[in-house]
């Protein structure tokens, strides 16, 4: 049997729903402790679960304000163009749980809406950016947004971590759950 290999633009969708997917989990996870639990000091790299969940959601708004300037122009960044500049990766501007939850549920609509409107020629283009340094970058855009969600696994996989030393189980959380079968 042959298996057609998915466009790169497909496996951005496949990554915006799991993002998705994983956000629901984790967050839905969170909302079982206590505020004070999700605010407390774990040791880990950005301190707290919320921390490290406020820690996602900036540099989700770094990121896709960058690509917001792509080209591309995609509408559906419209509504991050407009959000404060963020500079501090360990900034915690939404002040407990629910707000974030909130502001994560607004980033995933417009992570979705973003990808369903990625081209395969978008793809191949280059992304200039500052980085929060005030560095200048060019980077292959295709590679420059499986960072951003690479990003999202990572400190992610960091909260479930931090979530199970806190008695709470997300379940599964592998990406090949989403995948298809053929």
């Amino acid at each position: 049997m042959t298996i057609t290999t998915p466009l790169r633009r497909d496996h951005v969708q496949q990554m915006a729903a799991y993002n998705r997917w994983m956000n629901d989990k984790v967050y839905t996870a969170a909302s079982t402790l206590s505020q004070t639990e999700v605010m407390a000091e774990r040791g880990a790299f950005f301190g707290s679960i919320h921390g490290t969940l406020s820690h996602i959601a900036v540099a989700d708004m770094i990121w896709l304000q960058r690509f917001a300037d792509h080209p591309a122009r995609y509408a559906a960044l419209d509504k991050v163009r407009g959000l404060p500049i963020q500079r501090d990766l360990a900034a915690q501007p939404f002040g407990d749980l629910a707000a974030l939850t909130e502001r994560r549920r607004f980033l995933d609509d417009v992570i979705e809406a973003w990808a369903e409107a990625v081209t395969e020629d978008d793809l191949d283009h280059a992304l200039e950016y500052v980085n929060t340094r005030g560095e200048t970058f060019r980077k292959p855009y295709f590679f420059v947004v499986m960072h951003f969600f690479n990003h999202q696994t990572h400190h992610r996989g960091q909260v479930t971590t931090l979530l199970a030393q806190a008695g709470v189980d997300v379940g599964v959380t592998d990406l090949s759950a989403l995948i298809a079968s053929v």
